[in-house]
């Protein structure tokens, strides 16, 4: 029997996998309510529910979004590094820009701090520039 606690790593990879399913209520056991989040969408009520509207916008937009991570690591203090690429499908409205139909992908970096299973404290950069000039097809 394992009785050693899932690492934190697991923690980021399953909010990852909520993205791609568009499964808002996994949030709500993976993520502190109180997150603290160091790139909050502008407008965002809290951090939490903004990760929310970037799943659900995500989901409106997107179809077959499927994360890959390229690199992840575990500190001993519970940060998480995560290095990931998205893949998915422009088929819906994405802030703005109308359904194109086209294969796009989008790499990223996230920083998040995992305690007692939940992220509690997240940095994070995304391409996207890059996932724009896939969408408009400026792609110069």
């Amino acid at each position: 029997m394992n009785s050693q606690p899932p690492s934190a790593r697991d923690v980021p990879t399953r909010v990852f996998a909520a993205f791609d399913a568009g499964d808002i209520a996994a949030l709500d056991t993976l993520v502190s309510p109180d997150l603290i989040d160091h790139n909050l969408p502008p407008g965002a009520p809290s951090a939490i529910e903004g990760m929310k509207g970037m799943v659900a916008a995500m989901r409106e937009g997107f179809t077959n979004a499927h994360h890959e991570i390229v690199y992840q690591a575990e500190t001993d203090d519970g940060w998480v590094v995560s290095q990931w690429v998205i893949t998915a499908t422009h088929t819906g409205p994405w802030f703005g820009l109308p359904a194109t139909g086209r294969e796009v992908t989008c790499s990223g970096i996230d920083l998040a701090r995992v305690v007692d299973g939940r992220i509690v404290e997240i940095r994070h950069v995304e391409e996207l520039l890059q996932l724009q000039m896939q969408i408009t097809g400026d792609v110069r």
